[in-house]
């Protein structure tokens, strides 16, 4: 078990050394403490901030430079009514923790650093003592989660402990203060744990269990010619659409990506996927991989949703930012798409705008399989053996565009 000592460190006001007292001073060595905000606000004279150190670091420090592809290692997180926050991170991830002590309208705050980029920066609304929570990206490569708390809420930072109870799971007693009216959160805390957070890279995808769809019967390319990335929408404490029956389109997703690959790695193409578990990975991260790859095809593969309260609305669609190669490549995978879910509308091949397909510079496409929230199109989204022949012909339809497209 690894825990986050309590001892906290008080700062002078005008040169941030450490000090005990407002006189004293106790050794030379600066402490930089990061805050949750971008711009630094003056502190009062009874301010103080606590740095919750590390008392058993794992022996690798993962917020150092990290690659232009790498995830925020927060999974989930959850703050409890009885005042406990409960974090699922990577496995071997080290966190770090700190304290700020709250002045006049502005209540305390503890936040949490983790290695690696969040998908968004975001503002969730709190409850009970908890005014709100934000996840953001304060520089680099790292995810804050920090947690506002209500003017006039007391903490004592010489209790607050963040502990690690496994590989992948913290927890820090807030205590009753610090209890939130309901539990809220995000991401699910009870996932099974998954691999260490930085064997998470594109090129070393973990590939789902059970039986795969067959490559025969679909077209042959030369062997090591090609280069694909295969980008499952979504992932982490970002589900996506969430629709029938709890259907998330990040489980759609990553099921198909993860056997779009092994289809088209068993034809001779290589294949990168910019995230093969669940975790969070920003947009430009995905486009950087594809493009520092010099990949010949990018396929973005999610799930569409309107509303639970129009089950009527389904179909496929695939879209392409700029015509010729792109749009030629969205009519292939729309095409097979559709050859293999009857019924369902053909929503068809059309121009957009999303981020991913407008900032790579190759061919490139992201398909929508179908409505979570349809009625017709999620039975069949959350049935495996559907899922298999999405599977078949996604990877069809990429094969057949590089046939057409030497």
């Amino acid at each position: 078990m690894w825990a986050i000592g309590s001892g906290f460190r008080i700062r002078c006001r005008r040169c941030g050394t450490a000090v005990r007292c407002c006189s004293e001073r106790v050794a030379t060595e600066r402490v930089k403490q990061p805050s949750p905000r971008s711009r630094p606000r003056p502190r009062s004279r009874t301010g103080r901030r606590s740095a919750l150190l590390l008392a058993g670091l794992l022996p690798l420090s993962l917020l150092e430079a990290l690659p232009a592809w790498a995830a925020s290692a927060l999974s989930a997180w959850r703050i409890t009514n009885s005042g406990v926050l409960e974090l699922r991170t990577s496995p071997a991830t080290s966190v770090q923790a700190f304290y700020e002590e709250g002045r006049g309208a502005t209540g305390p705050r503890v936040w949490v650093d983790l290695p690696g980029s969040p998908l968004r920066t975001r503002t969730i609304p709190g409850s009970g003592a908890v005014r709100q929570v934000r996840v953001g990206r304060p520089e680099g490569d790292i995810t804050r989660l920090v947690l506002e708390f209500q003017p006039g809420t007391v903490l004592d930072p010489s209790r607050l402990r963040l502990v690690g109870t496994s590989a992948d799971r913290w927890r820090m007693e807030l205590g009753p203060a610090g209890a939130a009216a309901a539990p809220f959160g995000e991401g699910d805390l009870e996932a099974p744990s998954g691999p260490g957070w930085r064997a998470q890279q594109p090129w070393q995808p973990r590939w789902p269990q059970g039986p795969l769809p067959s490559a025969a019967g679909l077209p042959d390319v030369p062997r090591g010619r090609y280069t694909v990335v295969i980008d499952p929408g979504h992932g982490g404490p970002d589900p996506g659409a969430v629709g029938i029956n709890g259907l998330r389109e990040t489980d759609v997703v990553l099921d198909v990506s993860l056997q779009v690959a092994q289809l088209l790695q068993a034809k001779g193409v290589q294949v990168l996927l910019t995230r093969t578990s669940e975790v969070d990975v920003d947009l430009p991260p995905r486009v950087a991989l594809a493009n520092n790859s010099r990949a010949d095809l990018f396929l973005s593969i999610h799930a569409n949703a309107l509303s639970l309260a129009r089950p009527d609305v389904n179909g496929i669609e695939t879209f392409y930012f700029e015509g010729g190669r792109s749009r030629a490549l969205a009519q292939a995978v729309q095409e097979q798409m559709l050859a293999v879910s009857p019924g369902s509308p053909d929503r068809g091949a059309r121009p957009g705008r999303f981020f991913v397909i407008r900032r790579t510079v190759m061919p490139s496409a992201l398909a929508e399989m179908g409505f979570v929230t349809g009625s017709l199109d999620a039975p069949r989204l959350a049935d495996p053996a559907f899922r298999r022949r999405m599977v078949v012909a996604i990877a069809n339809g990429l094969l057949r565009y590089l046939v057409a497209n030497p």
